[in-house]
């Protein structure tokens, strides 16, 4: 079946026994919409769209997949840009939308178990009930399910503080294509008892094992939170405040950049009042005891000023702080206004490359003749370029579009850096992986990937496929 040929009606038939005929769509009006996911230029038609209850239910579905060797992509919200969702040889997309309760929280072991379909805010709403939180925030977190997180490893505003999705995965419950279910990890900080799959499955973008559970670890909510930003004329200048923040014993909740382009856009959409002529901007904020984020930010008031910061604003309270967050949350949808069409990447670098990073960025948009706008998470080096167009029907601006994205991916990896931080490599940016991880490696990625998907069924054309 992996050719293309439709699923036989047979299998049809079994398919609506495992999960009720209400949960197999086969209308094309209904297909149609998981023709593609938040990634724009890329599509792929499924064949069928099934929606399996529990971990027993898709488990059967991926061993009758298997036996007739139809490809089964696992979706979660489609919310990722990396087009890890997309079904490039049509068969079976597997929903997890059904799969949405939270099984546990458990107080006095700072941890929460979900099922993979929970949106990561309603997890964090779970925990928030019993004054726990849990740290990674990707910016689609109010839609985005906790099963896509731990697929893509997401990342988020407050990467560089408290790490990623990989730091807080405890335990998984994963569907293996054989129909077999694993149990990898569990509920322990500690446990080195044989390989970590659990690391291993995190990230690995469905190709593996189709997730149905999680177990991930929380920690007490701080009791303070503050945000601030800087201005600068350059992003040089604010790349040596990141250094100088850190250098002074700060390692910051957030710290994210935009470049002037982004400002002038955010402005211009939300009409925060931000200083117009400023080159960049820094945000930075920080939580925890009151005494420890007020010496904080007298140290990165400091650390900005001695790097020739223009201005340094803090906000008065909760509500202002939230005012200034969203001069970075609403970036991506203030450059949208200024085009059809935007293409957002990912890339990362090492933090001191970040400023020589975006004026490559720079250099190759206007090589390549488009507009291209800078932002992301100065902390942790990692970068967001987004190119708007005019129109998703202009084919010589996306064709400049894609080859200058291909020499900031190569770029990246010349400063040594990689083709993404935290969206995934998916089918957007698998042209690119062998160069970041040499012949070797993606060799053992298939021998990996054979080991779990013998018959090659999971997300065929991603990753190790």
């Amino acid at each position: 079946m992996l050719d293309g040929i439709r699923i036989p009606q047979p299998v049809l038939a079994e398919l609506r026994a495992i999960v009720g005929p209400e949960h197999l769509r086969l209308a094309d009006g209904e297909l149609a919409v998981y023709a593609r996911d938040a990634t724009p230029l890329i599509q792929g038609m499924p064949d069928a769209v099934i929606a399996p209850a529990d971990t027993e239910q898709v488990a059967r579905i991926l061993q009758l997949a298997t036996k007739h060797r139809i490809p089964v992509v696992p979706r979660g919200a489609g919310s990722n840009l990396c087009a890890g969702t997309v079904p490039l040889t049509g068969g079976i997309v597997l929903s997890t939308v059904r799969m949405n309760r939270v099984l546990e929280v458990a107080q006095q072991e700072m941890l929460v178990r979900a099922q993979t379909g929970v949106t990561t805010q309603a997890l964090n709403d779970a925990a928030a009930a019993h004054g726990l939180f849990y740290p990674p925030d990707p910016g689609s977190q109010t839609v985005s399910t906790i099963g896509g997180n731990v697929a893509t490893c997401a990342g988020g505003l407050r990467g560089l503080k408290y790490g990623v999705t990989r730091n807080y995965v405890l335990g998984l419950t994963v569907a293996l294509p054989t129909g077999e279910i694993v149990r990898t990890g569990g509920r322990l900080w500690k446990d080195v008892a044989g390989y970590d799959l659990t690391r291993l499955i995190t990230g690995s973008e469905g190709t593996l094992g189709v997730i149905t559970e999680v177990t991930v670890a929380l920690l007490p909510d701080p009791s303070t939170s503050r945000t601030g930003l800087a201005y600068f004329d350059t992003l040089t200048q604010a790349g040596r405040a990141v250094a100088g923040i850190l250098a002074a014993g700060v390692i910051p909740a957030t710290l994210e950049f935009l470049d002037r382009k982004c400002m002038d856009a955010v402005e211009q959409y939300a009409h925060l009042g931000l200083h117009s002529g400023a080159g960049a901007l820094l945000l930075f904020g920080d939580d925890g005891d009151e005494a420890v984020v007020a010496r904080s930010f007298e140290r990165i008031a400091a650390a900005c000023a001695d790097c020739g910061a223009i201005t340094v604003e803090t906000a008065g309270d909760a509500t202002e702080s939230e005012a200034l967050l969203t001069a970075r949350r609403c970036t991506l949808p203030a450059l949208s206004r200024l085009g059809s069409l935007t293409i957002l990447e990912d890339a990362s670098v090492p933090r001191p490359r970040l400023a020589e990073m975006v004026a490559r960025i720079d250099e190759i948009a206007a090589r390549h003749q488009v507009t291209m706008a800078t932002f992301g998470h100065a902390g942790d080096g990692n970068l967001h370029p987004t190119c708007v167009l005019g129109s998703a029907e202009d084919t010589e601006g996306i064709a400049r579009a894609e080859s200058a994205f291909a020499d900031i991916f190569r770029t990246a990896i010349e400063l040594g850096g990689t083709i993404t931080g935290e969206h995934g490599v998916g089918a957007a940016k698998l042209p690119y992986l062998e160069e970041r991880l040499g012949s070797e490696q993606m060799a053992l990625l298939r021998r990996i990937k054979t080991a779990f998907d013998p018959a090659g069924i999971l997300n065929p054309g991603k990753l190790g496929s």
